[in-house]
């Protein structure tokens, strides 16, 4: 298998993490009042919900590529357009809101629920994903969803390490806390700008079809 899908997936894992959402903002709120080993077990135990979602998210997007081209290029069109959603809500958010610290007593417990029971964890890791692997899609088979799961895996490793590291940072507590809406408009910044891309990719494999 290419490298470049590899570490497509492995990008695509990590951006899926990183981005600012529920898990973020209780990760983030929790590290702030609790300290950084509370928000370690939280997100470690999220991490059974991102490799559940990222795993079915990888076997629908070789699935689709198994039952041919044009499929998969409408699946990319609906994600593209999907993630410039997302994007869009983010850019245009006015306020900060204020979560409270969730799962204080059992942290680890609570990010195993938290990642599992997202309903927009599926659809989002979805669009992820196939915003970032497309170009290189007609290049997978089935034998080749364990390697791009493994390399997901790595991508939520490093993203959740990631996390943890800056959640403990105080100047960064202090920023989140003050300026999250900045932090989510970048953020959507980039979700508009992959839902573009995809969105191109797509349009470009049903104009060969």
């Amino acid at each position: 298998m290419d490298t470049k899908i590899l570490l497509a997936s492995g990008l695509a894992a990590y951006l899926y993490v990183i981005a600012p959402g529920p898990a973020f903002l209780a990760l983030f709120t929790l590290s702030a009042s609790k300290g950084r080993a509370r928000g370690a077990k939280f997100i470690c135990g999220h991490l059974v919900g991102d490799v559940t979602w990222g795993a079915l998210a990888v076997a629908a997007i070789v699935g689709a590529n198994r039952l041919g081209p044009t499929l998969f290029d409408v699946l990319g069109l609906v994600c593209g357009l999907y993630l410039i959603y997302l994007g869009g809500r983010a850019l245009t958010t006015k306020k900060d809101s204020a979560p409270r610290a969730i799962g204080a007593e059992r942290p680890l417990l609570t990010g195993v629920i938290f990642g599992l029971t997202n309903p927009k964890s599926y659809p989002v890791a979805l669009a992820m994903f196939s915003a970032i692997v497309a170009p290189y899609v007609s290049k997978l088979s089935l034998a080749d969803a364990p390697r791009l799961m493994g390399a997901a895996f790595i991508g939520f490793l490093l993203a959740d390490a990631t996390l943890i590291f800056a959640a403990g940072l105080a100047p960064v507590r202090r920023f989140f806390l003050r300026h999250g809406v900045i932090v989510t408009r970048v953020v959507g910044a980039l979700f508009v700008a992959f839902g573009a891309r995809s969105i191109y990719d797509a349009a470009s494999g049903l104009r060969r079809g």
